[in-house]
């Protein structure tokens, strides 16, 4: 497949600079050192291979939340960002396939009479969870009886979720894990309630930066820079989607 590399970046980076929405809340997916303020992570490797291939100047814009992310496509003031695929945010945003999918699960007390993910969808059930996450949409439209408390962020939630006695605490598997294990009294459950399939995106609009992100992001994972970047990173935990045929 070929591009005119000029017309890309004229359409994925209109200023003349890639503005790239990097979102902290996902560990997984991105990290930022507070002593040395470098970030690290898949999406950051991704994000610096794609200015570099462009060769565009690059800017990295940090977000502690994905629901962040989204509303700041309202001001304009991304031209990237790595976010969950959901039907709310595909209306005013192009996805790629995606390139790591993740569980969605629950953290809960130690004591908790709660095994498995669908018990929590109980009357009277209260699970916390960050505002505008993946798994804040997801468990929106699916959950039928349990009430969702949101918190600013899904580091903000698990705090909801001690400080209020909730019943839950819903997340990403990974950080989950980590807190439960430096956590004495809470632990995560074994099954999952979704799978975050987490792409490339650029707001509507651009058809031929959303062509071209598509194309880049299958190459990335067929060459296997998106294992190496999550191995690098400490996340091979995650698993790497299968790249796009057809």
């Amino acid at each position: 497949m070929e591009f005119d590399l000029a017309a890309v970046r004229k359409d994925i980076a209109p200023q003349g600079k890639l503005r790239v929405a990097i979102n902290l809340g996902n560990p997984v997916l991105a990290k930022l050192d507070e002593k040395t303020q470098v970030f690290s992570g898949v999406s950051v490797v991704l994000a610096k291979e794609l200015a570099d291939e462009l060769e565009t100047a690059i800017s990295l814009i940090a977000y502690d939340a994905a629901g962040k992310v989204f509303a700041a496509l309202e001001e304009g003031a991304w031209d990237l960002a790595f976010l969950a695929i959901e039907p709310v945010r595909a209306k005013k945003i192009s996805f790629s396939n995606p390139y790591v999918c993740i569980d969605g699960t629950y953290l809960v007390r130690a004591e908790s009479q709660i095994n498995r993910a669908a018990a929590l969808d109980a009357r009277g059930c209260r699970i916390a969870v960050g505002r505008g996450a993946a798994y804040d949409l997801f468990l929106s439209r699916t959950l039928k009886n349990a009430e969702l408390a949101r918190a600013s962020t899904s580091a903000a939630a698990v705090d909801e979720f001690l400080k209020l006695g909730l019943d839950a605490a819903a997340g990403v598997r990974q950080p989950l894990e980590r807190f439960a294990r430096s956590t004495t009294g809470v632990r995560v459950l074994s099954d999952n309630f979704t799978e975050i399939r987490q792409a490339m995106a650029v707001p509507k609009g651009r058809a031929l930066a959303a062509e071209y992100v598509q194309y880049f992001i299958n190459r990335c994972l067929r060459s296997g820079l998106v294992a190496k970047a999550l191995e690098d990173s400490g996340e091979q935990d995650a698993r790497v989607a299968q790249p796009y045929v057809g």
